[in-house]
């Protein structure tokens, strides 16, 4: 395929899923021949740049322009970015994370990256409303890049979306990194543990994972990572409290390197209430580590194939989920290839070269 210009458009590197994903896809573009630049509108970052890709703060995004947020004030930030796309003159732009600001712009061939399924994301009918409506007037008409298949189908099927075009591109991976990150140093608990590696926030449903956990009466020790408000972590750590779990549950805080943690892992535990395509699931099968999951939109049933999908879980079915974590600890199952292989980059790269 010919050379093309790649340039991705992000709120800025600071944060979870999303940021890894881009930064990976546009590396890899980069490795295969094309002209990649990322540009971000603040300078906010926390993760490893790969060496070689060209990163360009726009610095639209500052504590003024957030203070005075308006659609003037979004307008006057799309065209800073149009005028840095025209100088580079890419062939194609992909959003991610800041399209209330890109919805502005106007280039022949952008494409908006939606990692996530707000149809799940609202229970309450006026905000699910609203929600919807601000997915329609972003994306009605535009190209659209689903993460999953589900979030795909949820976007036409129940948001109503009228795109020019939605296409199901995964996100891309290979081994070889996470496998080379695991090697790290890691001061890593004795023994065996499961791992639930998410944001403390309430979507995540630490509470669902707790109960379960304990209702599963395994001595496997549960080690819960990750980062959140502060009134978010006391909830869980009083849960724990209440659940007696104090000698089983670790609550081991963020890591830049979860992988050695990822990697000695029984299991990697997902409780979540909405995902898009929870990638901490592929990272652990990546790494072979089996993985227990509830079967929220969307996500875990398109990962969680063939046998894994015993050990995916109705959401609102904390027995089964108890029983998960059981049958996982007496007989963990064994990860081969053929369980991750519709995620690995040189199955899913071309689809972005063929944009």
């Amino acid at each position: 395929m010919a050379a093309k210009r790649f340039a991705f458009v992000i709120a800025d590197l600071y944060g979870g899923g999303a940021q890894k994903s881009l930064l990976y896809t546009a590396d890899q573009l980069r490795q295969r021949g094309h002209e990649v630049i990322v540009f971000t509108l603040r300078e906010l970052v926390e993760h490893r740049i790969p060496e070689g890709l060209s990163i360009e703060n726009l610095g639209v995004v500052t504590s003024f322009t957030k203070a005075t947020t308006t659609v003037l004030t979004e307008k006057w930030q799309a065209r800073k970015i149009a005028q840095a796309l025209e100088a580079w003159q890419p062939d194609v732009v992909i959003s991610c994370s800041c399209d209330k600001i890109t919805r502005h712009l106007r280039h022949s061939n952008l494409y908006f990256w939606v990692k996530s399924d707000v149809s799940a994301k609202f229970s309450e009918p006026r905000k699910r409303a609203r929600a919807f409506d601000k997915v329609r007037r972003f994306y009605g008409g535009r190209r659209v890049i689903a993460v999953s298949h589900g979030v795909k189908e949820n976007l036409e099927k129940v948001v109503g979306l009228e795109a020019e075009r939605i296409l199901a591109i995964y996100n891309p991976y290979e081994r070889e990194p996470f496998v080379e990150m695991a090697k790290e140093p890691a001061e890593l608990p004795d023994g065996e543990f499961f791992l639930c590696v998410a944001s403390l926030e309430p979507r995540k449903r630490h509470d669902r994972l707790l109960r379960a956990y304990a209702q599963s009466g395994v001595a496997t020790p549960l080690v819960i990572m990750g980062k959140g408000k502060p009134e978010h972590e006391s909830a869980i750590r009083e849960q724990i409290s209440e659940l007696g779990l104090e000698d089983r549950v670790i609550m081991a805080g963020y890591h830049h390197n979860p992988y050695p943690w990822i990697a000695a892992a029984k299991a990697m535990i997902l409780t979540s209430d909405a995902e898009g395509l929870p990638r901490v699931l592929i990272e652990a099968l990546l790494l072979h580590t089996p993985v227990i999951s509830v079967d929220c939109p969307s996500g875990p049933r398109e990962i969680l194939t063939q046998e894994l999908a015993d050990f995916l879980v109705a959401p609102d079915n904390e027995k089964g989920l108890a029983d998960a974590i059981a049958r996982m600890d007496q007989a963990p199952i064994e990860i081969e290839e053929r369980h991750y292989r519709q995620f690995l980059r040189e199955n899913v790269i071309p689809q972005f070269e063929a944009l």
